[in-house]
């Protein structure tokens, strides 16, 4: 049986705070923590299946045109050799998910340096891989544009620019006014474990282990590409050591593996090398930024301008949504914003952690500040009274918004001292300090999703969902959301996940996760509440579950005698509705951030980083604050260190792998001050929760290159702010 919901109006029931159990927002612990730390779950390259056979992609070593010739018997006769399948229905990259369609590609028609032609398979890795490097590979070149940086590569618009108003003219007469160019490098997911599948095929069922964010799309592309029909398909990714979004859909190695299964008839293992999940998955593009904020005498805004350059390859729709934030998060009645895609012969752009506002809102965030400067206002002031009452763009009202309730909280808990913004002002030995801020803020997204609920006759439940986790804390938060509806302690509350045999979740991505499956665990949940309130003869509103009982007027009966032996099992199915039309939705924040800056060398050291975040219901406030402060690092990173360098003569990544694209380490980030501004959400979720895992990042960086500016006067517009560009304009010593 299902309960089904299409959200088309805000759900203002609030019947999370009606439960008695008290443990939804508790800061417990992630029930698979210990099988994770003890090495015991298995993890997609971890699965021990008898008479399994390895493979290595093969990468191109040209950045376009066709492989003419793929001479098989070079590597044949070599030690251990199964098998080179080169075959079309292979995915030259990988899918960008949620369409549940594979991208048809040519296999042999070369986009980009690096790009998978073939598998070698063989009874060992390093049999596989050896044969790899010597497979003789003749091409066709073509012609190539490879230099992203080159200014004249051909652009495409993407979408329709929002054109309110003039700008232009707004910019001449406004008191107060800033025309800035920002870029951003390219950036890697860089996830701990690297792209990998193993594939089983039985004669009619293809049943493949693989790291991945989105089974229930996944699997419709997988099945798309073989040439299957759904049925016929199984993924099984219970353990995912992280995405952030390269794994949304499926990728190469995963449909290499199932073709050279089916091809073989023995199960395939495909493991990505680190160099070629940096290589051959996905990037997130650079971006050139020009920002045009034009205020009146008291410092607000009249005129907003957003405008960006971003990159894909000539076939890709996916253009990185730079401008997601700028359309609602300020006012300005003359507004442009607008985006055009470069076509370039690079590894494919797509969504990485935050798509849109991690880079856009960081440049964003430092125009802001060179306003408040101009101005000479505090940023947080400035920001106080950019607040627009109704979205300026699209004029419907906000969901909700505890914006102004981050700025204050967070000033407060850091010390802000607005009142001297000029740099230069605080020496400590070589150091320049200085301090910076930025709003923080994120589209909040919902998906469908389904889930199954079944309460035992021992009184335990177990959830079920091909929902997966990709280290956010899943498991822990739909264990609680059911623990809560039903009246158990969590740990009585069995969570399965990440199996196409159990009802399609939302898939771990774009922050709609928890609020998306979450909200389908309710009302699966709701469904039982119906039941047994049915069986005590009361109402749903009138039954009170807790401690593992029922409890309805002067009754109160454990849930093992309600039962009497038998279970309860419900589906619940979720989508969005209207309300994703009626609301602007979003989830909002303020960084605050001290840093230290060498006077001598121009290295930048973070001494002090907060968050403030406004996110909807909080669901459990251990995971929600390690969400935060993971999206606070990547803003460090994209503020300090992470860029994908690229050979401009063919397009290769110079620094393909940990060593070398560097992401921040443990002596690089300060100690992170998070606290969660609590508020409930009707338009956001059934549960009032919005999304959290994103929203840590976007607006960081932007926070410490203000935090730079002030300490030593460089305004540095290049992210990331590596020594070189600071050590150029710092004023002698």
């Amino acid at each position: 049986m299902t309960r089904s919901l299409i959200m088309d109006k805000p759900d203002d029931r609030n019947r999370l705070d009606a439960m008695a159990q008290g443990v939804i927002g508790q800061p417990l612990d992630r029930p698979d923590g210990p099988a994770k730390v003890t090495g015991v779950a298995p993890y997609a390259a971890e699965y021990s299946i008898a008479n399994r056979a390895e493979g290595v992609l093969v990468t191109a070593t040209i950045s376009a045109g066709e492989v003419t010739d793929i001479d098989e018997q070079s590597v044949l006769s070599m030690p251990g050799v199964i098998a080179v399948i080169s075959d079309q229905r292979m995915t030259a990259r990988a899918a960008q998910g949620g369409a549940g369609k594979a991208p048809v590609q040519q296999v042999r028609h070369v986009q980009y340096y690096g790009q998978p032609i073939a598998v070698v398979i063989a009874e060992t890795f390093e049999q596989a891989r050896d044969a790899a490097k010597h497979l003789k590979v003749s091409y066709r070149a073509g012609d190539a544009i490879t230099d992203h940086h080159d200014p004249d590569i051909p652009t495409d618009p993407y979408q329709d620019p929002i054109d309110q108003g003039d700008l232009a003219h707004a910019m001449k007469q406004a008191a107060h006014a800033v025309d800035v160019t920002y870029t951003t490098e390219c950036h890697n997911s860089a996830p701990m474990e690297p792209h990998a599948s193993i594939a089983e095929w039985d004669g009619k069922t293809l049943t493949l282990h693989s790291s991945l964010q989105m089974l229930a799309f996944n699997r419709k592309e997988l099945a798309d590409s073989l040439n299957l029909e759904l049925e016929q398909v199984r993924l099984v990714s219970p353990y995912v050591g992280g995405g952030f979004g390269s794994k949304l859909g499926i990728s190469p190695e995963g449909v290499a593996a199932s073709v050279a299964a089916m091809q073989l008839n023995r199960p395939v293992r495909v493991v990505m090398l680190r160099q070629q999940v940096f290589q051959c998955v996905m990037r997130r593009s650079e971006t050139v930024q020009r920002l045009r904020l034009a205020a009146d005498a008291e410092g607000r805004l009249i005129g907003f301008g957003h405008e960006a350059r971003v990159s894909n390859l000539p076939e890709e729709k996916f253009g990185e949504p730079v401008t997601q934030a700028s359309e609602f998060l300020y006012p300005g009645e003359n507004r442009r914003l607008a985006i055009e895609i470069a076509r370039i012969n690079l590894v494919t752009a797509g969504s990485v952690r935050a798509p849109g506002e991690a880079v856009g809102m960081q440049a964003l965030e430092a125009a802001m500040d060179e306003l408040a400067n101009a101005i000479g206002i505090d940023p947080v002031e400035l920001r106080l009274r950019n607040i627009p009452e109704r979205h300026p763009s699209e004029d419907i009202p906000y969901s909700s918004r505890k914006l102004i309730e981050c700025l204050k909280i967070g000033a407060e808990r850091f010390g802000w001292d607005g009142a001297d913004r000029r740099p230069r002002k605080r020496r400590e030995g070589e150091w320049w300090i200085g301090t910076g801020m930025a709003n923080a803020c994120r589209v909040h997204n919902i998906n469908e999703a389904q889930a199954r609920v079944s309460l035992l006759a021992d009184g335990t439940a177990v959830v079920a969902s091909d929902m997966t986790d990709i280290g956010t804390g899943t498991y822990a938060v739909l264990g609680q959301i059911a623990g809560e509806m039903l009246g158990l302690d969590s740990t009585d509350v069995l969570v399965q996940l990440g199996d196409t045999t159990f009802p399609p979740g939302s898939g771990s991505g774009g922050s709609w996760g928890a609020a998306s499956t979450g909200s389908a665990v309710f009302e699966a949940c709701e469904a039982i509440r119906e039941h047994l309130a049915e069986q005590l003869g009361t109402t749903e509103a009138e039954l009170t579950l807790k401690d593992g009982f029922a409890i309805a007027g002067n009754r109160r009966v454990a849930l093992p005698d309600l039962l009497n032996g038998s279970a309860i099992e419900r589906n619940g199915h979720f989508k969005p509705g209207d309300i994703t039309k009626a609301y602007a939705a979003a989830m909002y924040g303020a960084f605050f951030a001290e840093v230290a800056v060498n006077a001598y060398t121009g290295e930048t050291r973070m001494r002090r980083f907060s968050g403030a975040f406004g996110l909807g219901r909080v669901l459990n406030r251990k995971t929600a604050t390690s969400q935060c402060m993971g999206g606070m690092v990547w803003g460090i990173g994209s503020a300090l260190t992470e860029e994908l360098t690229f050979d401009a003569r063919d397009g290769h990544i110079v620094n393909p792998d940990l060593a070398e694209y560097h992401i921040p380490v443990n002596l690089d980030v300060p100690h992170l001050d998070v606290v969660l501004v609590e508020e409930r959400d009707p338009a956001a979720s059934p549960l009032q929760a919005k999304g959290v895992g994103e929203l840590g990042i976007c607006g960081a960086a932007g926070a410490i290159c203000n935090a730079i500016y002030h300490a030593c006067g460089v305004r540095v517009r290049s992210f990331p702010m590596t020594p070189d560009k600071l050590l150029a304009e710092l004023p002698v010593p």
